[in-house]
């Protein structure tokens, strides 16, 4: 993945950023208050996000795998935090997709980006444990991505946890396909142009236009409605590795096709 477009010599870069990230911090306050500069920004990120769309040439490999997918839907898709942010884009068979969104303040603007872009959201947290997913409100957004998967939409939740261990599922969505009875669909897609964030903690990618594109699906993983602690431990496991290796198949296409 090249972040060449972003190299430059000397000290001015590490000087640009730190500029905007104090200047970031003085008016992020009034921003997230200003419901103007929410839609703006909504636009404008809504519109960056389609330019990129399309503006990647996208790989065939998968497509047929998709195509297979969307026959066993409705289904719970599922990306990596940081790898997500062009995931709606994947549902291109018309399929009505519901996808969590936590309720902090920062994904708020996710959230309606996301609306822009035809998605319906609901607002809660997958969390490590039920207390945490209660506090968030995300006992409530699993119950009604539930109701969603038995209207027979198709349903979005990231696997790993907010500001949690990167690339390692929790147990929220575990305990969704559980509830459901529904299977997790694990999808990756990538870019070979990227920006990555890297001290986030995620090391979110930034697409960017004119590259390569493709999107891969892991192993489908289904958890048994009586699935005990032990059960959905193994299921958290094999989403993580199944995530993984969506993530690893993807790379190499991108990267054998450069």
């Amino acid at each position: 993945m090249s972040n060449e477009p972003h190299k430059e010599q000397g000290n001015s870069r590490p000087r640009r950023f730190g500029f905007l990230k104090r200047l970031w911090r003085k008016i992020r306050v009034p921003i997230a208050r200003s419901q103007i500069t929410k839609i703006v920004l909504v636009e404008l990120i809504t519109a960056y996000m389609r330019f990129v769309y399309l503006t990647n040439k996208r790989l065939d490999d998968a497509e047929t795998t998709f195509q297979t997918a969307f026959k066993d839907a409705p289904y719970i898709l599922t990306f990596w935090h940081g790898q997500h942010i062009m995931g709606p884009f994947l549902n291109r068979h018309g399929m009505q997709l519901v996808a969590m969104f936590s309720k902090s303040a920062d994904a708020e603007l996710n959230a309606k980006v996301a609306e822009r872009l035809g998605v319906i959201t609901v607002r809660g947290s997958g969390g490590r444990s039920g207390k945490t997913r209660v506090g968030k409100g995300g006992a409530r957004a699993l119950l009604a991505l539930r109701n969603a998967l038995k209207e027979d939409k198709c349903v979005g939740m990231i696997a790993d946890i907010a500001h949690g261990t990167a690339r390692e599922a929790g147990e929220g969505i575990i305990l969704l396909a559980k509830i459901s009875g529904r299977p997790i669909m694990p999808a990756a897609y990538c870019f070979s142009r990227q920006y990555i964030l890297q001290k986030s903690w995620d090391k979110t990618a930034i697409p960017l236009p004119f590259g390569r594109s493709v999107a891969c699906l892991g192993e489908p993983v289904s958890v048994p409605a009586d699935a005990d602690e032990e059960v959905l431990e193994q299921k958290r496991q094999e989403l993580t590795a199944s995530l993984n290796a969506a993530m690893a198949r993807a790379t190499a296409l991108l990267e054998k096709t450069a």
